[in-house]
């Protein structure tokens, strides 16, 4: 039935995606724009990849008897569309609320283990503090402009009529909030030990579709809401870009949990991400925005593409009583299954930009988007970005060695239901041709930031 409901629900948003038009409701408090329902259609896309991936773990550990697994999914699901469809600070804040809420319960779904409960314990604490951080800082732009709704905001910054000061001091905490929720340096803490504590099915529930709301949420707060303070926000995204980068990947090497350096690995990914949103405005021209963010926009939807077909392997190699997590569990897979051995490695090429994946692509076009900017700052930081994604290559590649190379731990096949066979190999796939053909998805993003940004 949730499948079922999914189904219809991504159908529907892709039709509206389709219909390029932007729409405001409940007195212009939700906004319905190619780029959100594009989004949307992927979350709920992932969502379901995910529960599909997650139903045979979750049933040997007893996860679904009462049904809250599927139930919190829905609720998280529905907090991302709020998110991205908020064109108002309490619309967007609710959404996040309801997101991370359903994320604390579902992290501490097992609630006989005690790693998973001090993986809610610490994703509790700390999201509150970051939820804290950002409606602090959504409360000083309500106080320095007079509006909650994120058009407003930005007509009343453009007007130069509010202290750049309090406008800035807001904007600090506002990106504090943001840089948690896409677990960013040094707001990252939180994402190591929920990804290694949590059951893995909620570790993809956590790592997929909420970074596509997260990205909405960057957009629709930073772009659209306060794009004359650019020169401001985009100097706090280079700070925590170089950071992700910096510590993602050198902390991913010394690594022996798979779930471990899949977090690390995270960090450095959406350091990717933030690089193609600080290079939108230059010397305060826009010419090169809608290159930028949508560059951003097809990163982060082909991150969670790999990373669903990545975990989807390790939820497999996972038995009842068994968690294939350490990096070792993988020993020798491409002699038990060739098929799910290709698919990781597949995956883990995607991660280290290798061609011709889409992971490739994507820090193609983000870097493009640098360079193209013309500004020297710009250039420097791709090519910090590319001496980073070399480091990143060697753990990738590590693990691709001991799959192929080391001889197996264990000789019994992998066995999964035909569903997940089928899905895995669709989602393995997909990966492999978005990287030889990722012209149309490319245009999908640049068309929908330029009709959402038009309006």
């Amino acid at each position: 039935m949730t499948l079922l409901t999914l189904g219809v629900v991504a159908f529907l948003q892709g039709l509206y995606a389709n219909g390029n038009t932007t729409l405001y409701g409940f007195g212009n408090m939700v906004v319905s724009d190619p780029m959100g329902n594009w989004l949307k259609c992927f979350a709920t896309i992932s969502v379901m990849v995910t529960l599909v991936y997650g139903r045979p773990y979750a049933g040997d550990r007893g996860m679904l008897q009462g049904g809250e697994m599927f139930t919190l999914s829905l609720f998280a699901l529905l907090g991302m569309s709020v998110m991205i469809s908020g064109n108002n600070f309490l619309v967007i804040y609710m959404g996040l609320e309801l997101l991370t809420l359903s994320s604390y319960a579902l992290v501490a779904l097992r609630r006989d283990n005690a790693t998973a409960s001090e993986a809610a314990m610490k994703y509790f604490v700390l999201g509150a503090l970051a939820s804290g951080f950002l409606l602090y800082g959504l409360s000083m732009l309500y106080g320095a402009t007079g509006t909650l709704e994120v058009g407003q905001v930005f007509k009343v910054i453009a007007s130069g009529q509010v202290k750049h000061q309090v406008l800035v001091f807001g904007l600090v905490f506002v990106v504090a909030g943001l840089a948690f929720k896409l677990g960013v340096v040094p707001f990252h803490m939180w994402i190591p030990d929920v990804y290694q504590g949590a059951p893995t099915a909620v570790t993809l529930m956590i790592g997929g579709a909420p970074k596509l709301a997260a990205f909405a949420i960057t957009i629709r707060l930073l772009v659209e809401g306060m794009l004359p303070l650019a020169i401001d926000w985009q100097q706090m995204l280079v700070v925590l870009s170089i950071g992700s980068l910096l510590i993602g990947n050198l902390a991913a090497v010394a690594q022996t949990n798979l779930k471990r350096m899949l977090a690390y690995s995270t960090i450095s990914q959406m350091g990717f991400v933030l690089l193609g949103l600080l290079s939108g405005v230059v010397n305060g021209n826009t010419l090169s925005a809608a290159n930028a963010y949508s560059s951003s926009m097809f990163y982060v939807i082909t991150y969670v593409l790999t990373t669903l077909a990545g975990f989807g392997v390790i939820l497999l190699l996972a038995r009842e009583g068994f968690e294939s997590e350490e990096i070792s569990d993988l020993a020798g897979l491409n002699e038990r299954s060739p098929l799910y051995a290709a698919v990781m490695a597949v995956c883990l090429f995607s991660m280290a930009g290798i061609p011709p994946m889409v992971g490739f692509y994507a820090k193609l076009s983000v870097l493009q988007a640098l360079i193209a900017s013309g500004y020297t700052g710009y250039i420097a930081l791709a090519i910090f970005a590319v001496v980073m994604s070399l480091i990143g290559a060697f753990y990738y590649l590590r693990v691709v060695k001991v799959m192929y190379f080391d001889a197996p731990i264990t000789v019994s096949t992998v066995s999964a239901p035909l569903d997940v066979r089928a899905v895995l190999t669709v989602n393995g796939a997909l990966v492999l041709i978005l990287g030889i053909v990722p012209g149309g998805l490319m245009t999908l993003c640049a068309r929908a930031i330029v009709l959402t940004l038009g309006t």
